[in-house]
């Protein structure tokens, strides 16, 4: 039997093969519904930076800023002016971030390629954002595992991405054109998220989903 590759969130054995497109292997898996592209065919740092440093995404762009405002306004709805927070994974040209500090909610960045700051992973935060940025993980259970981390108790963790739906035809899903997005989340797989880390989920959209920390959680 073929021995098929670690989820990597969940590190179950119990994936299978999905589909192929484009040359680029998906696996599944059965325990946290999570997609993946196969290991192997992940790019590596420098591929992806190169990827990255493309994008044109500036602060000052009105769509850009407009687009965002779909993660930053149900965050606000929910903390208080003066609450602090982190973006992770704040890209080049860091924007959401700056429109939450704008509104009274001090907002920090990080990025392993654009702003690699690792006291920004050493304080906690009574919210974190991450827009555009999970598809990208190569292991998510341990980015999800240190955005726990960075959580204080009952504080709020924002989440932007293309999320699979029961209607979603991945054969021709625009989201698998991207060679840097490598990891793919659906309702179930983030039900599982939230209940291996004590988070209630609120699925806002098909790209929105909210988490929120619960105040007396304690991870095992």
């Amino acid at each position: 039997m073929k021995e098929f590759p670690q989820c990597p969130l969940c590190s179950s054995g119990g994936t299978r093969f999905q589909l192929e497109r484009d040359g680029i292997r998906y696996f599944h898996c059965s325990r946290c519904e999570l997609l993946f592209v196969d290991p192997v065919q992940r790019p590596d740092f420098e591929e992806e930076r190169r990827r990255y440093e493309s994008h044109r995404n500036r602060p000052t762009d009105p769509a850009y800023r407009r687009f965002l405002r779909r993660l930053a306004d149900p965050v606000m709805e929910r903390v208080a002016p003066g609450s602090t927070g982190l973006d992770y994974g704040s890209g080049p040209g860091p924007t959401l971030s700056r429109i939450l500090t704008e509104a009274g909610r001090p907002t920090r960045d990080y990025d392993p390629f654009f702003a690699p700051d690792r006291g920004a992973l050493g304080a906690r935060y009574d919210f974190v954002t991450c827009s555009e940025t999970a598809e990208h993980f190569h292991n998510p259970g341990v980015e999800f595992r240190r955005i726990d981390g960075l959580l204080r108790p009952g504080g709020w963790f924002g989440l932007m991405t293309g999320i699979v739906g029961p209607e979603t035809d991945l054969v021709s899903w625009w989201y698998l054109r991207d060679p840097t997005h490598v990891a793919f989340y659906s309702a179930g797989t983030l039900a599982w998220i939230g209940g291996e880390l004590g988070w209630t989920l609120a699925l806002l959209s098909d790209t929105v989903a909210l988490f929120q920390k619960k105040a007396d959680w304690v991870a095992e």
